[in-house]
């Protein structure tokens, strides 16, 4: 990373909170090239107050394995938590969150499922200008049926009533009525879902957000502006947070 990517941070604006949630595919863009400096311009463009991540490179022993994440941190000026899915001295890969305050707790959540590929779930807890915010960031995985069993698991650690929560992440169902987003909806409630994926020509809404309380997530798109739909093969997802706290 370059030091003109480096970004004074300020606090929040008008108490709005904003959110982006996007799988950076191991920062190698549609075009070919590894470039993580191209994902730390789409995240400066963006400047999310929190950034859910997933497919990061977080280091290792093998070349190949250069620590995204604390570059994309240095980059952005903010606060970085690791989630590894793949956790070897080798190679480290998975989920991550930045953020613009201070990370109070992080705790991994194992969603493997049989002999498919490893799969997790990031629960960070932030102080958000003075309040307790939760941010669950998640990559599920491909079939229909370990995705049902990995959201279950999900839903059964949601367990702190009266913590605002927000779910963010590549579900990977691309079925409006698939099983797996009926159960996030009965427990979220339903949320705007823009294409994300293939970047250049969205089609499918494989990235989400939830928020509960539902009432706070003010909007969700996609941002397809500047490098974003070259950076990756997923488009990021900017939501906007209300502030304070608003009953459903």
């Amino acid at each position: 990373m370059t030091a003109g990517l480096v970004k004074e941070v300020q606090g929040g604006r008008g108490g709005e909170l904003t959110l982006v949630t996007w799988n950076i595919h191991g920062a190698v863009g549609t075009d070919g090239a590894r470039a993580p400096e191209r994902i730390a311009r789409v995240l400066i463009e963006i400047d999310a107050d929190i950034v859910a991540l997933q497919e990061v490179p977080l280091g290792g022993a093998a070349a190949a394995s250069a620590d995204v994440l604390a570059g994309l941190a240095r980059a952005t000026n903010r606060r970085a938590v690791a989630g590894p899915t793949l956790d070897t001295p080798q190679r480290r890969f998975g989920n991550a969150v930045l953020a613009r305050w201070p990370v109070t707790e992080a705790r991994t959540l194992d969603l493997s499922f049989g002999g498919r590929e490893p799969r997790g779930a990031l629960d960070v807890d932030l102080l958000c200008n003075g309040e307790a915010l939760r941010v669950v960031a998640t990559h599920l995985g491909l079939r229909p049926r370990e995705r049902r069993a990995q959201i279950a698991q999900l839903l059964t650690a949601f367990d702190r009533p009266g913590l605002p929560v927000i779910l963010a992440g590549d579900i990977n169902e691309w079925l409006l009525w698939g099983r797996a987003l009926r159960m996030l909806a009965g427990h979220f409630r339903a949320a705007p879902a823009p294409a994300t994926f293939p970047s250049r020509w969205p089609m499918l809404a494989l990235d989400r957000v939830w928020m509960h309380p539902a009432s706070r997530l003010a909007s969700v798109q996609a941002w397809s502006h500047g490098e974003a739909p070259v950076a990756s093969d997923h488009l990021p997802v900017v939501a906007h947070i209300a502030a304070g706290a608003r009953d459903r």
